[in-house]
């Protein structure tokens, strides 16, 4: 599993924390007055809750924080205590007989999991309980084994569920089939309507997998915004294929939240027992790699698991442990990407991070990139390119700029601004020689934030451009409320512009919209003479591509610049000749 933050944030106030809070007080006023001796403890075997007789007849060794086996030593006696851990680590509740002295009457213990630790109910009398104490306890144990914000079964719970269900598995019964199931795009609804509104999510989401159940199907949350459904007695996989098909198109209808509509979908990892697990563990583990496959490959979707999602993770898992010792062992360089003004002048370079790693060779940024996004590299990665850029561009002539990638992962930290004035100013570099280049995704969260970072930057001296322009997001708001210099059309619009009329009208619209707002355009991905003359014509104010110029290393972009650049001196001949 990979572990998120629960709807409510720590210290948020909101449905979340007023149903612990409500929880708790009802727990402790059951333990106030409950005839039962009831105890509770920690994963750390400490007590956190009593009930008021069991302090009655124990005395001074009840007391906040005492280790169970103050309270039972019979605990460290090596049968209870073994009984004792296998309902610790998941197992089902069982009763143990404690040990007696000849003239004590007969007393045991029933042990059970709770979310965070153990419940012990101790019995000294025989006999039944009262109605009202079979409620009480019918109640406590509902709260030691449901989540309080969805009412869904807990974590321990599904524990337990997962290995009593693998346990009955054989001869001609059904397989087992576990289903990971895990909210799209849950986080930014955290951060833009808050906590409270996370949490009447999950609420509605638990709603919906709940109605999307049939017999032999149990749902569990089992941390933040992951859930788990148990299915049983179904022939597989067509069974779990139809409760995740459901599962999927339950998620695709908005939920209203305080009158705001929302989307978030469902991805979903699928595995069998004991097929790809004899274990609660390892069947687990199978259905997460189910659902990292289902996410790779564009989310809203559920995937079955596989042998070769494995291998495919273990490779993604050497690449990640490489990619953190690449940058010390020199393995990264740059590239750069000639920047073409029609007719034939280089006016700056676009840097390209690379990667060549020793064993495998040349791996391509869209690979590695997205990794050191999710492990909190591309801080120090993007630093050093930053730096490299600056510094390579002090060789060129003092006109040329550079233009370096921002990941979003940079520009979201909220030390941008000070990490560019800080290479800048140590590189030597005049601020307007330097070019960010960012995509629209990063647009998208923390609106305020974006415009303060991009008015900084632009304070600073320092170019913005808006990457892969046309694609994605694509806002007419972005060019009203942002400090954009340079729009970049996406290659998409260029690859058959000369065959093309849609596409000629939205590169010709996307031109004189940006003029008319006094910003330059550059188009991406120039593969041949026809495209060039007609952006040439269309007055496109920079040119790049293979076309005109292959990335260079960082040594040949001098050599570069001091001659202009033939095919497109010669492309921009033939056009003149032409007109």
């Amino acid at each position: 599993m990979h572990p998120k933050a629960s709807g409510a944030g720590k210290g948020s106030e909101g449905p979340a924390s007023d149903a612990a809070h409500a929880a708790d007080a009802l727990l402790t006023d059951l333990l106030a007055n409950t005839t039962e001796l009831l105890s509770f403890y920690n994963r750390d075997f400490r007590l956190t809750h009593c009930a008021a007789r069991l302090k009655a007849i124990y005395g001074g060794a009840v007391a906040q924080g005492a280790a169970i086996w103050e309270i039972y030593p019979s605990f460290l006696d090596s049968r209870c205590r073994d009984e004792f851990l296998r309902v610790f680590h998941g197992g089902s509740p069982t009763s143990i007989d404690l040990p007696r002295q000849p003239d004590e009457a007969p007393r045991s213990v029933f042990v059970f999991g709770t979310a965070n630790g153990v419940g012990i109910r101790e019995t000294r009398e025989h006999g039944a309980r009262s109605a009202a104490e079979e409620q009480e306890h019918v109640i406590l144990l509902h709260q030691a084994t449901h989540d309080v914000l969805t009412g869904l079964q807990n974590r321990r719970r599904f524990g337990e569920r997962l290995q009593q269900a693998l346990a009955a598995i054989g001869g001609p019964k059904p397989k087992a089939a576990l289903l990971q199931i895990d909210l799209d795009d849950f986080k930014s609804v955290n951060d833009t309507l808050g906590h409270g509104a996370g949490d009447t999510l999950l609420q509605l989401a638990a709603g919906r997998i709940r109605e999307a159940l049939q017999d032999g199907e149990s749902a569990y949350r089992y941390a933040g915004d992951e859930f788990a459904v148990i299915q049983l007695g179904k022939e597989q996989p067509a069974g779990a294929e139809r409760l995740s098909r459901s599962l999927v198109d339950a998620f695709k209808e908005p939920f209203v939240i305080n009158g705001i509509p929302v989307f978030v979908g469902s991805s979903i990892g699928i595995a069998f027992g004991p097929e790809h697990g004899t274990d609660g563990e390892q069947l687990m583990k199978a259905a997460d790699i189910a659902l990292y496959a289902a996410k790779t490959d564009g989310r809203g979707c559920a995937r079955t698991f596989n042998r070769s999602m494995l291998l495919l993770l273990e490779q993604r898992e050497n690449l990640r442990r490489s990619l953190r010792t690449a940058l010390e062992r020199g393995e990264l360089y740059l590239e750069y990407q000639p920047l073409i003004r029609p007719p034939s002048s280089v006016i700056g370079f676009e840097a390209l991070l690379r990667w060549r790693h020793p064993e495998v060779g040349i791996i391509p940024p869209s690979v590695f990139i997205p990794v050191a996004e999710a492990d909190g590299l591309m801080d120090e990665i993007g630093r050093w390119v930053l730096d490299q850029a600056c510094r390579q561009a002090l060789t060129w002539p003092s006109s040329l700029t550079v233009a370096v990638n921002l990941s979003p992962a940079q520009f979201l930290n909220g030390s941008l601004t000070d990490t560019v004035a800080q290479v800048i100013d140590a590189v030597g570099i005049r601020a307007d020689r330097l070019e960010l280049e960012i995509t629209e995704t990063v647009l998208l969260e923390k609106t305020i934030d974006n415009i303060d970072t991009l008015n900084t930057l632009n304070v600073l001296g320092i170019r913005i451009s808006l990457d892969d322009f046309g694609t994605y997001y694509s806002s007419l708001s972005y060019l009203k409320n942002f400090p954009f210099d340079t729009l970049k059309i996406d290659q998409y619009f260029i690859t058959d512009l000369d065959t093309d009329l849609k596409s000629q009208a939205i590169v010709r619209s996307i031109i004189n919209l940006a003029h008319g707002l006094g910003i330059s355009v550059t188009a991406e991905g120039v593969e041949t003479s026809a495209q060039v003359r007609w952006l040439i014509k269309e007055n496109c104010d920079c040119l790049q591509g293979h076309y005109l110029g292959r990335p260079l290393g960082a040594e040949a972009t001098s050599d570069f610049v001091r001659r202009s650049p033939p095919k497109a001196r010669r492309t921009m001949e033939e056009s003149n000749r032409a007109v």
